[in-house]
C-alpha cells in the first residue's frame, strides 16, 4: 500500500493561454487562447476540486500551418479576470524579469493578491528566447544566462522589500530605488508563493534561495526523480525546503486504445512547419543535448503524456509521483472542457480516495 497522501499532492492546469495548446498538431482539437477558453477551463478547475491554475507568458509564436502560439493573452491581465471569476482555486501569474520593473510588478500581484482575495503566486521567469524579446528590443545581449539570474536575484529581492518595507533605497548593478513606496501591501503573509523554473546548478540555486518551488523536467522518470532529489538535497543543504513539480499532458479515452487513437491521430497531424520554428527558437542545451520539450515536441507533443482509461491514468500518475517524488503535476490537456472535466470528476477522486 502507497504511503503518500494525494491529498497532499498538488493537482493545477497549465491554461491554454495560447493557440494549439500542448499540441503542434493540426488535428489536435482546437485551442485559440481565448479569454472566453481560459475561463470555461479555470472554473471547471475550480469546480472539480483542481489545487491551481497557472498561465505562461508568451510573445511570439512558431510558424507554421497553424501559427502555434502566435497568438497569445498576457498573464498577468487574465489572472486578474480569473481571480473574479473563481474562488478558491490558486491563481500563479507569470512575469519576465526582464520586461517589468520590480516596482511595477510588485505593485501588480499586490493588486492580484486583493483581486483574488490572497490566492495569488508569481510564476518568475529569469529570461525567455532571444527573438521573442529581440522584436521589442528588449533581449539584453550583454548578459549571460548566469548573469541573467544574477539580475533575477536583485529583482526578486527589491520585489519582496517593496512587498514589506515601508520605503525601498536600493543602488544595485541591474536596479536602483529612491525611497520607492509600494502601496497596498499583499494580503498574504509573509508574502505570495514564488515558483521558478530552472534546472542549471545556477537556476536551480536561485529557485531555493529566493522562491517555494520548481518547475522540473526530464527525459523519462529516472532522469525526473534524479532532478527532484538534486533540488530537495541542495535545499537541505542551504536549511531550506522546496517543492518539485513537473508538467504532463492528459489524454483520456473510454479505453487504451481509444486512447493510442487519439495520440495517433494527433502525431500525423504534426505541424512540422511550427516544430522546426520551435526548434530554432528554443535550440540546444550548451552541451549539444535537446532539453527534454524539444526531443518529444517532434512527435508533436510538448511535454510528457498520460494517456488511457480511468485505471490507466490513475496507476500511471501514482507510480510517477511514487517513482520520483514530486509534490504535483502541472496538467495540460488536448480538450480543455471535456478532458480537464474528466480529470476533474474521474482522476482526481480516485487518487485522494487512495492513501
Amino acid at each position: 500500500m502507497s504511503t503518500i497522501d494525494y491529498n497532499n499532492v498538488d493537482f493545477g492546469v497549465f491554461l491554454p493561454v495560447t493557440n494549439g495548446g500542448w499540441i503542434i498538431s493540426e488535428t489536435s482539437p482546437r485551442i485559440d487562447g481565448s479569454y472566453q477558453q481560459n475561463r470555461t477551463a479555470a472554473i471547471i478547475a475550480e469546480d472539480t476540486g483542481l489545487d491551481f491554475i497557472m498561465s505562461m507568458a508568451k510573445w511570439r509564436g512558431y510558424g507554421g500551418t497553424t501559427n502555434h502560439w502566435g497568438t497569445s493573452l498576457e498573464s498577468m491581465t487574465l489572472m486578474a479576470g480569473l481571480a473574479e471569476a473563481t474562488s478558491r482555486v490558486k491563481i500563479y501569474a507569470t512575469v519576465h524579469t526582464l520586461l517589468y520593473n520590480p516596482a511595477v510588478a510588485a505593485k501588480m500581484f499586490a493588486t492580484l493578491d486583493q483581486i483574488s482575495n490572497g490566492r495569488v503566486g508569481m510564476n518568475v521567469v529569469s529570461g525567455s528566447f532571444a527573438n521573442e524579446f529581440s522584436q521589442m528590443d528588449m533581449w539584453p545581449d550583454h548578459l549571460d544566462h548566469d548573469q541573467r539570474y544574477d539580475l533575477a536575484k536583485e529583482w526578486i529581492q527589491t520585489v519582496k522589500k517593496l512587498w514589506s518595507e515601508d520605503s525601498v533605497t536600493h543602488e544595485g548593478e541591474y536596479f536602483k530605488m529612491n525611497d520607492c513606496m509600494s502601496y497596498p501591501k499583499p494580503l498574504q503573509s509573509p508574502r505570495p508563493e514564488i515558483i521558478c523554473a530552472g534546472q542549471s546548478e545556477k537556476g536551480m540555486g536561485f529557485t531555493i534561495d529566493e522562491a517555494d518551488a520548481c518547475f522540473i523536467g526530464g527525459r523519462d522518470l529516472e532522469e525526473l526523480a534524479e532532478v527532484s532529489r538534486r533540488a530537495k538535497r541542495m535545499a537541505a543543504e542551504r536549511n531550506k525546503t522546496v517543492k518539485t513539480y513537473a508538467m504532463f499532458s492528459i489524454i483520456p479515452a473510454v479505453t487504451d486504445e481509444l486512447a493510442e487513437e487519439r495520440m495517433r491521430v494527433y502525431q500525423e497531424g504534426a505541424d512540422f512547419g511550427a516544430i522546426k520554428g520551435m526548434l530554432r527558437s528554443y535550440g540546444l542545451e550548451p552541451d549539444g543535448r535537446e532539453n527534454s520539450m524539444v526531443a518529444r515536441a517532434k512527435s508533436a507533443f510538448m511535454c510528457e503524456t498520460i494517456s488511457g482509461s480511468l485505471e490507466t491514468i490513475v496507476t500511471r500518475i501514482k507510480h510517477i509521483i511514487e517513482v520520483t517524488g514530486i509534490d504535483g503535476m502541472m496538467l495540460t490537456f488536448p480538450d480543455y472542457v471535456d478532458d480537464l472535466r474528466f480529470f476533474g470528476e474521474k482522476v482526481l477522486p480516485a487518487l485522494r480516495a487512495s492513501h
